[in-house]
């Protein structure tokens, strides 16, 4: 199955762009979210976030307190590369179980046409990288992103604080294979993930489902 990593600093559009990429078919996997289902009480990983940042970061059921952890673990890069440390380990693994075939030297059909990883911290992932076909940003200037943030309801102090913690833009950009430009955050955007898809001859296999359904 092809699988595209989506990357890009906060409030670029990334979250968009991937949603729009499900509705057309692709398995969507939410780093952020996978990472999330790992902290269960008592396990190996949650035990060291709390020697780490402290066993205050767990509730009276031992689970993570996420907005403590967040605020710590996001307060410098030193302490977002201390939690990518204990993180990432398992993370990669479980990724790696869900867009690999286990079924080795037979023929199947995936269930999808492609899948679609939304990558929120692509730094200290790159170890990860080599599972994607393509990497694809989208990007936006940090002046455009913090004023979507703080409309959407974001302390600029936090936002501040968070975009200290992520790449350059040109640096991310770097990273890709296709750069998406989502300065305007209007329907240019799905334009140009209509253009992705049909190179990819994506296109044409959502089409056929919204045809048949």
């Amino acid at each position: 199955m092809f699988t595209v990593f989506v990357l890009g600093n906060i409030a670029s559009g990334k979250s968009t762009a991937c949603r729009y990429f499900e509705s057309r078919g692709a398995m969507l996997i939410d780093l952020d979210e996978l990472a999330k289902s790992l902290y269960v009480p008592g396990s190996d990983i949650v035990n060291a976030l709390a020697d780490e940042f402290g066993w205050d970061i767990l509730d009276e059921d031992g689970g993570i307190r996420r907005s403590i952890l967040a605020s710590r673990a996001f307060a410098s890069p030193d302490s977002v590369a201390r939690l990518n440390g204990i993180v990432h380990p398992v993370l990669i693994e479980q990724l790696s179980l869900r867009i690999l075939d286990p079924v080795c030297c037979t023929v199947s059909s995936p269930r999808y046409p492609f899948a679609v990883v939304e990558v929120s911290a692509p730094t200290g992932f790159e170890d990860a990288f080599g599972l994607a076909d393509e990497i694809l940003v989208i990007s936006a200037p940090l002046s455009v992103r913090r004023e979507r943030a703080i409309q959407r309801g974001m302390e600029p102090s936090d936002f501040d604080a968070r975009s200290a913690c992520q790449p350059e833009e040109s640096a991310l950009c770097n990273l890709a294979a296709t750069v998406i430009d989502n300065a305007a955050g209007d329907n240019s955007l799905f334009e140009q993930l209509d253009a992705w898809l049909a190179r990819h001859g994506f296109r044409d296999v959502a089409d056929k489902e919204e045809a048949d359904a």
